[in-house]
């Protein structure tokens, strides 16, 4: 008998410790003050996860599968069911896929996506999710926007600049949607991040034209480093640190091409791909970041 109680004395106590770690993580979890961004290693397709110092929880693109719930668990609380935030830049295949299936896990606090239409099994798909979340506060996107992510006094606000599209293009026929994505800026501190999606060229001139302040720290090379995008003439006027590319292993398009290797080359910008290094997380604090491959 007493032998049965030291075992219960011991697995109780077990317990508290293991809980007692537990309260900890999240405590230090709760503390940091820093903006992280998570470009996802989803194979051939875009997902970036993005978590502000007060928690806001924000997703730009699923990529093609159902593996990003994978790596919102390995980023996310198990406990947290609530993303604060879904863009969908263009529903391509590549980047819509896996939020359907975010979308059936997670509750969606609001839904940021271009309107466009598609004749696809996956976007009808996309359109039926969206009658079901009554709650989610669904918002098209146009040049002029700005997400604002509130702060206190003492803490750096981030703020996410919608610069295209230009128009509105709710409920308009696009066969091949790359070239309506959504392109945002965000802005924490000093730093900026700039998300293309998979806009061509010739919205990157569009962009210079309109003389926009497109200089940033990190640029999402467009359309997984193909030879579509990613001009001279963008890469001068973004003047980027990182150029970080989320291209799949072994993919048959030849992403990304060796002509856009090596405009970044040239430029002295160091190149991250997930095909590399899988998924990169880049801490900022305002004004240095910290680079931290998985």
């Amino acid at each position: 008998m007493l032998h049965t109680d030291k075992k219960l004395k011991i697995g109780f106590l077990i317990v508290l410790v293991y809980l007692n770690i537990l309260a900890w993580i999240v405590v230090f979890d709760l503390a940091q003050n820093d903006l992280k961004v998570v470009f996802f290693d989803v194979g051939q397709g875009d997902s970036i996860f993005i978590q502000t110092p007060q928690k806001h929880q924000i997703l730009i693109d699923g990529g093609p599968t159902s593996v990003v719930l994978e790596k919102l668990g390995n980023e996310m609380p198990f406990y947290d069911r609530t993303i604060d935030l879904i863009i969908l830049t263009h529903p391509e295949h590549d980047h819509i896929g896996g939020l359907l299936e975010v979308l059936k896990r997670y509750r969606v606090e609001n839904i940021l996506w271009t309107g466009v239409l598609r004749d696809t099994a996956e976007f009808k798909e996309w359109e039926r999710l969206l009658v079901e979340e009554k709650n989610a506060v669904i918002e098209i996107a146009q040049a002029g926007q700005r997400i604002v992510c509130p702060a206190s006094t003492l803490e750096k606000t981030v703020n996410m600049n919608i610069l295209y599209p230009f128009e509105n293009l709710d409920k308009q026929i696009i066969k091949n949607t790359n070239n309506t994505s959504i392109i945002i800026q965000l802005l924490f501190g000093e730093n900026k991040f700039l998300f293309t999606g998979d806009a061509y060229k010739s919205v990157e001139r569009k962009l210079i034209e309109r003389e926009l302040l497109l200089k940033s720290d990190i640029l999402k090379i467009g359309h997984h480093g193909s030879k579509t995008s990613t001009s001279e003439e963008f890469i001068e006027a973004v003047d980027p640190e990182i150029g970080v590319i989320s291209v799949g292993r072994e993919n048959s398009y030849g992403h990304p091409t060796p002509e856009v290797l090596e405009i970044l080359k040239k430029y002295d910008i160091n190149i991250l791909r997930t095909d590399e290094l899988g998924d990169i997380k880049i801490i900022s604090d305002g004004q240095t970041i910290k680079v931290i491959n998985h």
